[in-house]
């Protein structure tokens, strides 16, 4: 059998990803997504479920968007159901930046409310970019009972959610502002605030909300 210089690159770039120092794992992502080959797919799926550095993580999914979706849709679809969470989270983020919507049915209620903070981000992303037209109040009415979870970074990760699907939350927010957790009312007025003014930092719409609130609003009031 003939061992090719294609063959030997392969195999190079196969132990580059699994190295331990990571900056030959990133050097590997980067020459594995620059000369795409079949053979890279699974390793690279593998990867992402365990890789500690968050820029080897994105040369990773940026790898895996340069291999064609025929053949990585599969693997990545398999992969949203995993036991471990960073494997979810790192495939569904890589669908978001693939884009195809064909994977709309594997974003569940289960992934949108997922108790991991970092899955449950991954899949709202991922949800906004992939929704099909016409199905955005849906997909409102189930982000917005995550309302009030978690801290700054996961809530302003749903407010920017929600406002990427435009007037197709107003239903669902203004519900939500009349909800009797308080945490979910101040969540619910910050991103009615950032829908009606983007410019508006995340910061200053949450504490306006919680002025409202603890004044016992709703925001509802003169509407």
């Amino acid at each position: 059998m003939t061992i090719t210089t294609q063959d030997t690159d392969v195999t190079r770039a196969l132990r580059g990803l699994a190295d331990d120092r990571s900056s030959v794992r990133l050097r590997a992502a980067l020459a594995v997504g620059t000369a795409p080959d079949p053979r890279f797919v699974d390793k690279l799926v593998e990867r992402s479920a365990v890789e500690p550095e968050f820029f080897v993580r994105d040369m990773l999914t940026w790898a895996l968007t340069r291999h064609p979706v025929s053949m990585t849709l599969p693997r990545l679809l398999r992969e949203v159901r995993s036991q471990r969470a960073q494997a979810r989270s790192q495939a569904l983020h890589t669908l978001s930046k693939i884009g195809d919507r064909r994977a709309w049915p594997a974003i569940t209620r289960a992934l949108l409310s997922d108790a991991d903070d970092e899955v449950a981000r991954s899949a709202w992303r991922a949800a906004v970019v992939l929704v099909p037209e016409g199905d955005e109040p849906a997909l409102a009415e189930v982000l917005a009972t995550q309302l009030g979870r978690g801290e700054r970074e996961t809530q302003l990760s749903l407010s920017r959610a929600l406002v990427a699907l435009g007037e197709a939350i107003g239903p669902a927010l203004r519900a939500a502002t009349a909800a009797p957790d308080p945490r979910t009312r101040t969540h619910a007025l910050a991103t009615e605030r950032l829908l009606r003014d983007p410019d508006a930092g995340f910061e200053s719409a949450i504490e306006e909300a919680k002025r409202v609130v603890a004044l016992g609003g709703s925001g509802q009031e003169g509407r």
